[in-house]
């Protein structure tokens, strides 16, 4: 069996998930024009993908633990394809959105047990950081060549195969990955089947998720905003009650008990919230702003996706060897700042050599950053919790889209309604609302920085992988390298 295959499948199943999330920006227009969407109607195409999917990563990655990663892994993949050639075929907003919404599942199922797959298939220090770094690139890539292939699959065929092109994917990927992945039993539906667990946290996740992704609507201080707010944080509090008391919980706490792990999930969700003022909003200001067509778009934001590329792959990994995780995502988080705050510059007739390439040069920082955060996210993941570790990350990472789609969106409409009222043009509202946005994301990023510098810890020598396994593993091998949970 070959492990790079196994790679290759895996970061096919991100590629179409991190892909499929940003294709459909471009080709929102053309939907509108087609089906008859209402404006807030339109909404859904992003939203019932987004609630879908952040609200069953945690679940999707504990089942895979328990019935199995590769046969979740292949669940996925078959839900998402059938689920695209539903949405390909829509004829109507609401087979859309449903098709959307099946998606959102299917990509939650792949997902969340693909970097659990990967650190099982890859367990030296040094072939897990290149491999990592391979699947990290597709994700960060996939979401610029989704935008490059959105729009020149819309200008030139039209919105119907942004869908479709996900089968013939889909279909290879099914048959490569049921030979390539490794065979795992999982540890029994006996080990953790916790039903109201399952309900809590996918009930509080999908309810706080749909009340961030609807404040554009409603505001902050709104009663829907405030009420759906306060049940998701209900919900949750009672999910980890649930998971503190339960004799087979759904997410054991010991997860949580490493300062790595933690700290790497909350500087990722951070940095998540802050990029979305640089994957769409940059897009929006070259469509609205400068008047760049939907290709156009896509092009301009290719230089961003190919250094991400060069970085990631030919040079995180050997920075990560010789100077370890922490330092090489304290070095890409100042980057990503720095770019966010030159965002907060942009005039309103840009010159796209001069003003935006270097910029886009920039986004360096998220090819060394993506990789390490990954790297420490995953650190302290058993056998047995490979899956979980590997859908809580992928749920922080969810939230923090949801929370910078909410709050920066919400920022910069505000300002631009805010300038128009004033008499300003339509082009120098935009982009006065763009920089606030730009300004807050680089704000998002620089607490990311501090968080990490205070809350991370220098990773060891080689074989610095944590167990998550609890005290009965540790006590069957009393001489081991005492627990990195106690950093």
């Amino acid at each position: 069996m070959s492990r790079q295959l196994a790679l290759g499948v895996l970061s096919t199943g991100m590629l179409m998930t991190i892909l499929d999330g940003s294709i459909v920006t471009v080709a929102m227009p053309a939907m509108q024009t087609d089906l008859g969407f209402t404006p807030a109607g339109l909404s859904w195409v992003v939203n019932a993908y987004l609630i879908a999917f952040g609200s069953t990563l945690l679940l999707a990655g504990r089942l895979g633990d328990l019935i199995g990663r590769k046969r979740m892994f292949l669940a996925g993949v078959g839900v998402f394809t059938a689920a695209s050639l539903v949405a390909g075929a829509a004829t109507s907003p609401a087979v859309l959105i449903a098709g959307r919404f099946l998606q959102g599942i299917g990509s939650a199922m792949s997902s969340a047990v693909s970097l659990g797959i990967l650190i099982t298939l890859f367990t030296k220090p040094a072939e897990r950081a290149k491999a990592i770094a391979v699947f990290s690139f597709t994700g960060a890539a996939g979401a610029s060549i989704g935008q490059v292939l959105g729009g020149v699959l819309t200008d030139a065929l039209n919105w119907h195969w942004i869908f479709f092109i996900n089968l013939p994917i889909g279909i290879a990927a099914l048959a490569l990955a049921v030979r390539a992945l490794p065979a795992d039993r999982g540890l029994g539906l006996a080990a953790g089947a916790d039903v109201a667990g399952a309900v809590l946290v996918t009930a509080g996740l999908m309810t706080g998720i749909y009340s961030v992704v609807k404040v554009e609507s409603y505001g902050w201080t709104s009663a829907h905003t405030l009420g759906f707010g306060g049940l998701a944080a209900v919900l949750l509090t009672g999910f980890v009650v649930r998971q503190a008391t339960a004799a087979t919980p759904l997410m054991p706490l010991r997860i949580l008990r490493s300062r790595n792990v933690s700290g790497a999930n909350a500087v990722q969700a951070l940095m998540v919230a802050a990029l979305f003022s640089f994957q769409v909003l940059v897009a929006l200001y070259l469509q609205k702003v400068l008047g760049y067509g939907a290709a156009e778009t896509g092009l301009a934001m290719l230089p961003a996706a190919v250094i991400i590329g060069v970085v990631s792959l030919g040079v995180s990994t050997r920075l990560i060897g010789r100077y370890g995780e922490r330092a090489v995502l304290l070095t890409g988080l100042a980057l990503l700042t720095v770019l966010l705050g030159l965002l907060t510059r942009l005039p309103v007739q840009a010159n796209y050599v001069t003003d935006l390439l270097p910029v886009m040069l920039l986004a360096a920082g998220f090819g060394l950053a993506l990789p390490a955060l990954t790297s420490l996210g995953m650190s302290g993941a058993s056998e047995s919790d490979a899956g979980l570790a590997s859908g809580l990350f992928n749920t922080t990472q969810q939230i923090g889209m949801a929370a910078g789609v909410a709050v920066l969106t919400t920022l910069a409409a505000s300002r631009t309604e805010g300038r128009l009222a004033a008499g300003g043009n339509e082009a120098e509202a935009l982009t006065s609302g763009y920089h606030l946005a730009f300004g807050v994301g680089a704000g998002l990023m620089a607490v990311a920085f501090l968080v990490a510098l205070v809350v991370l810890r220098p990773a060891r020598a080689a074989g610095r992988a944590q167990d998550l396994s609890g005290p009965r593993d540790r006590a069957a091998a009393p001489r081991r390298r005492p627990s990195a949970l106690r950093r």
